[in-house]
């Protein structure tokens, strides 16, 4: 599968936005971007004033990978979480966190 470069998007938001902030943020875009769970991590630390509208909209528009998904419940699984305290840690929905376990339980082994 393609992937946008991301690497080159975030650099060209960085210089254009924040070049105040242009040492700080480089580093985050030195390996190759991948997964979707990658992505929210680096637009996290970039964008890290936005209001509580924008952090909205922005939540209904998310999707992930499943490799995103399997690490997310991993995890869950390795830090003993419940689906509420998942679903706050990386703020989701309970319904998502629940239907991915039952969607991926069996290569997960859960």
């Amino acid at each position: 599968m393609n992937y946008p470069n991301y690497n080159k998007i975030y650099l060209d938001i960085i210089d254009q936005k924040f070049p105040e902030r242009k040492q700080e943020l480089i580093p985050l875009l030195s390996k190759e971007i991948i997964t979707s769970l990658e992505v929210i991590n680096i637009q996290r630390k970039i964008f890290n004033l936005q209001s509580k509208e924008v952090n909205i909209f922005d939540q209904q528009r998310k999707s992930y990978d499943e490799e995103s998904i399997k690490n997310i419940l991993q995890y869950q699984i390795s830090n003993k979480l419940n689906n509420k305290q998942t679903a706050i840690f990386f703020n989701l929905s309970r319904n998502s966190v629940a239907k991915w376990k039952k969607l991926f339980a069996k290569s997960l082994l859960i």
